[in-house]
């Protein structure tokens, strides 16, 4: 479920306006994802990457777009009865089909492209080349396990949080 402080936030939702109101973009609330569907799960990847690149002094506006277009994707793992074909669908495939949509929903920059291409970093092949991508590749980490344990009623939030925090903290803690 969404958090009321990203849809509060004038701000933020002012620079996703045009991503989140777009037909294909709008899609994604029809697939689910862990405890809810992939636009939410989108939503608050791309929010709380914005945020810390912001607080980073990064650049949060691209963080913001690719946060919304990283799980840009309609195939699901559903259509795959083998567990080393969802493995492939979910570190490399779907970063793959999910920047291909994106650069049809609008132009990328190349920290863009990256951010999408990389999320699923070390899973995947594409390697992280920016502190966005970075950025974007762990909160998306942490919030898929957070959702994916409330599913199962485990209480990793904080843990998952605290850990989050630390582990940024402590990678630019010199450029802050």
């Amino acid at each position: 479920m969404l958090d009321n402080n990203i849809l509060n936030d004038k701000d933020y939702m002012y620079l996703i306006d045009k991503y989140i109101n777009n037909k294909k973009v709008m899609k994604l609330k029809d697939i689910p994802h862990h405890d809810s569907n992939r636009l939410n799960h989108s939503l608050k990847v791309s929010y709380y990457s914005y945020k810390i690149c912001k607080k980073l002094n990064l650049n949060y506006i691209s963080a913001a777009k690719a946060g919304i277009l990283h799980d840009l994707f309609f195939t699901r793992s559903i259509n795959y009865s083998k567990a080393k074909d969802k493995i492939k669908l979910y570190a490399n495939m779907h970063p793959e089909m999910a920047l291909e949509n994106a650069k049809k929903v609008t132009d990328l920059t190349p920290l863009e492209e990256n951010i999408i291409i990389s999320h699923m970093w070390p899973l995947s092949k594409y390697l992280p080349k920016y502190k966005e991508s970075f950025i974007l590749g762990s909160v998306d980490a942490v919030i898929s396990t957070k959702e994916f344990a409330s599913k199962l009623n485990y209480k990793l939030t904080y843990a998952l949080g605290v850990y989050f925090i630390f582990i940024c903290w402590f990678i630019f803690k010199s450029n802050v």
